[in-house]
């Protein structure tokens, strides 16, 4: 039996192996999602053979023609409700079924969701499959992982780094793979290949569950619900939600009309041959993967000489690189209009750098600080609360997406950049009080 894993107990190594597994299934799909409906499914001849299709294209773009607007819709939803349902998934783990029973069946359904994406017919069945799973497994098995610890464990913080870092190997591999296999061989290899990375993700949890916490359901006591510390702290919570979800528009923007943007306007040349688009998600997520540490080292060195930073200014901070990463395409954008070539791929490099810096102080720390200040009976939901950010984000991204073509690309990431703004600009100006809730 292992002792530890990286300085932290085994048991991180198998809840940071599983979701490195079940994101790179999740991204993999996401990845191909926007681009495989222009493509394909929402050609004439596909569209009408496929389930509900059009009965949703009536309900959320009626008359709308542009297959990119919907496909944007479609996309804004799907993943809008993926992170929804971990608030009912949590909330059935913590009084119901036991956190690690809502993983299980999460992973069984995520896995039949990413096999039924295989067939044009079953789209929209995929779709409430992956939803459903992904709403009992992601925020059961955040708050897995700071069970692990104790509530004055200063490892908390670095195992949330490991964690995220695991979640980034995923997203690296997974464009990788998924994206070369429906760019070779056709879309469902790609969708086949995200149901085998399930299968895999589940097979590690089952292996690794005698290193997790044992858990069963709890209820909340009186005591906490009457405590004003608890009450303060989780009302700091529910103010971050919104604010953050906004910071995140431009992160999640990346799997969407940016992908569809990218591939039209952007010279994707490098070393003499075009690569697909979606290599452009492995290579944010490899960013990302090599920033956490770097953070984490930073963010050491300057604790040791007696500089320390509470997680509200790294999400304050966070949310400033954010804007900065959509004012980059915007330059990128207007540069291209005025001299009609298309954007280098060198700024789009760039723009993941800036990208990945906002990432690693948005999410990590942000799962940290949910982990760190919720009751420990209402920990599983609230993590739960927190992935509610990312229905927010992906609503708005999919709203946003639905105007690409409707008005320049200048304009297009500069109302992006705008929003973010908004988000920045509420978190410094709340900081003082939200830090003190959630001391």
């Amino acid at each position: 039996m292992p002792r530890s894993f990286l300085g932290h107990p085994p048991g991180l190594g198998v809840l940071a192996f599983t979701e490195a597994w079940e994101r790179f299934s999740f991204y993999g799909m996401q990845a191909l999602l926007t681009l495989y409906m222009i493509d394909h499914l929402l050609r004439p001849n596909v569209a009408g053979q496929v389930p509900g299709l059009p009965a949703l294209h009536a309900l959320i773009a009626p008359g709308t023609t542009d297959p990119a607007a919907f496909a944007s819709k479609v996309f804004g939803l799907y993943t809008a409700a993926v992170y929804i349902t971990p608030v009912l998934g949590s909330l059935l783990a913590d009084r119901v079924l036991g956190k690690t029973p809502a993983i299980l069946i999460g992973c069984a359904l995520m896995a039949a969701g990413h096999f039924a994406m295989a067939f044009d017919a079953s789209f929209l069945p995929a779709l409430a499959l992956l939803i459903a799973g992904c709403g009992l497994l992601k925020g059961n098995i955040a708050s897995q992982v700071g069970a692990l610890y104790a509530a004055n464990d200063p490892r908390r913080t670095d195992a949330f780094q490991i964690f995220t870092t695991a979640v980034a190997i995923g997203v690296i591999l997974s464009p990788l793979v998924c994206g070369t296999l429906a760019d070779l061989y056709g879309w469902h290899w790609g969708f086949g290949a995200a149901g085998i990375g399930m299968l895999v993700s589940a097979a590690i949890y089952v292996r690794g569950r005698r290193f997790l916490p044992a858990d069963r359901p709890t209820a909340p006591t009186a005591a906490v619900a009457a405590a004003p510390r608890a009450r303060r702290a989780l009302v700091a919570q529910l103010v971050l939600v919104p604010l953050l979800a906004v910071a995140f528009i431009g992160n999640n923007q990346v799997y969407n009309i940016y992908l569809v943007w990218a591939r039209d306007a952007v010279d994707l040349r490098a070393f003499g041959h075009t690569m697909p688009v979606t290599w452009l998600v492995s290579y944010d997520a490899l960013i990302s993967t090599a920033l956490l540490p770097a953070a984490v080292a930073v963010w050491r060195f300057l604790a040791r000489r007696g500089i320390t930073a509470h997680e509200v200014t790294k999400l304050t901070g966070g949310a400033a690189f954010a804007v900065c990463g959509s004012l980059l395409l915007a330059a990128g954008a207007a540069w291209s209009a005025r001299t009609g070539e298309k954007v280098p791929l060198w700024l789009l490099l760039l723009f993941h750098i800036v990208n990945g810096i906002a990432f690693v102080h948005l999410l990590p720390v942000g799962l940290s600080l949910f982990s760190r200040t919720a009751p420990p009976a209402l920990n599983a939901t609230m993590i739960g609360v927190f992935y509610t950010l990312f229905f927010g984000t992906n609503l708005m991204v999919g709203w946003i997406g639905a105007q690409y073509d409707a008005m320049p690309h200048t304009a297009f990431w500069l109302l992006q950049a705008g929003l973010m703004s908004l988000s920045a600009l509420a978190l410094l100006a709340g900081y003082r009080p939200l830090r003190r809730a959630l001391a």
